[in-house]
């Protein structure tokens, strides 16, 4: 999965952008308090950003 997909992805969700970190940006979700590092490559593993949306996604 590309990375603006999957940032675009949770910013519909309701996700914020918490702060950069080295190679990551660290997204959280004020719903339901969870947070995720994001890496900053051009494209995602797909496992990795399935885990990602299903922790931050806002139905949990």
């Amino acid at each position: 999965m590309k990375r603006r997909q999957l940032i675009a992805i949770l910013e519909k969700s309701g996700c914020i952008l918490l702060r950069h970190v080295g190679r990551h940006d660290i997204y959280h979700n004020p719903v339901n308090g969870k947070s995720q590092p994001i890496p900053r490559h051009s494209d995602v593993n797909e496992i990795l950003a399935k885990k990602i949306l299903k922790d931050l996604a806002k139905d949990n």
